[in-house]
């Protein structure tokens, strides 16, 4: 049986520890520094398991010991960004976090392949590869699924149609530089340039940039958790069960998009080693730029920290 181990207990870790037990995917570990909180959490969903129907063991700890021989963890442990604080802050204060928390999973999971949650992504994930030590295919971070379920969220919505039946692709860095792509982007198999004007899709666009932003300012107080944790399992769930599934992913590339030595949002085939295979898309002129301003940006960033 798989071994999944989530750190931090928040919402978000929290969420996905539920859903993975639903899914029955294996035996569950979810850590946090905070005392009682990961041990309550876990006793409340082994309670749910006997109304909803599933055996999975959830083990709550304060131990990174506990997560030892996991195949799969995820990290979603960090702080959110406070008002008033700078984005410079909050990459010094959850590096720190990160490093703590890699290191640990070098030690008691060493054969584990890591899927990072905490922000600011790309660099988050870049500084988890560098303290782990692991293999770059090994260390991945969830931004793509997110932003293309909320892509296809909008659409849907302008459509009117199934959200089941929308396969939406959003690569690039994970914030006000990501980059969807409507002509990847289908309902059905019908591409979406052929169901929305493009000022339409141009407005789909700029709002799935602002998707975390815009429930940030309707909630007053902390973000999303139920879409990110949903992104998270299904990531999950490809390398627990080792399908080769296509998904978009902050991966290490190696020249792929005209980029090198960088963690980047793009299409991956995901399976049990991680990142098996990127796949590198043909883009228009414009969406290239974007893509070259979203990796200077993170380049930039990289300079100002030490791992």
């Amino acid at each position: 049986m798989a071994k999944i181990s989530v750190i931090g207990a928040g919402n978000v870790g929290a969420t996905t520890v539920q859903r993975l037990a639903e899914l029955e995917l294996g035996e569950i570990v979810m850590t946090d520094v905070v005392e009682g909180l990961p041990q309550g959490k876990a006793l409340d969903l082994m309670q749910a398991g006997a109304i909803k129907g599933y055996d999975t063991s959830i083990l709550g700890s304060n131990d990174y010991s506990d997560i030892a021989d996991s195949d799969l963890v995820i990290v979603t442990a960090g702080i959110a960004r406070k008002p008033g604080m700078s984005r410079e802050d909050l990459i010094k204060t959850n590096s720190k976090i990160i490093v703590e928390v890699s290191q640990n999973i070098a030690k008691y999971a060493p054969e584990s392949v890591v899927v990072i949650v905490t922000n600011p992504l790309d660099i988050i994930t870049y500084v988890a590869m560098k303290s782990t030590g692991f293999e770059t295919k090994k260390v991945f971070g969830m931004s793509g699924v997110l932003d293309a379920g909320r892509f296809a969220s909008f659409i849907a919505e302008e459509l009117k149609c199934s959200r089941k039946n929308v396969q939406a692709m959003v690569i690039g860095g994970h914030g006000d530089l990501m980059v969807p792509l409507p002509q990847y982007t289908t309902v059905s198999g019908i591409p979406l340039p052929d169901l929305l004007p493009e000022d339409t899709i141009s407005r789909l666009v700029e709002r799935t940039i602002n998707g975390g932003a815009e429930i940030v300012e309707l909630l007053k107080q902390g973000s999303a958790f139920y879409a990110p944790s949903s992104a998270i399992v299904s990531m999950a769930e490809a390398v627990i069960k080792d399908s080769k599934s296509v998904l978009p992913a902050c991966a290490y590339l190696e020249g792929q998009y005209g980029q090198e030595g960088i963690y980047f949002g793009v299409p991956v085939k995901l399976g049990a080693s991680g990142v098996e295979e990127i796949l590198e898309l043909k883009l228009d002129q414009d969406q290239y730029e974007v893509l070259r301003k979203s990796s200077e940006s993170i380049r930039k960033i990289f300079s100002q920290i030490e791992v």
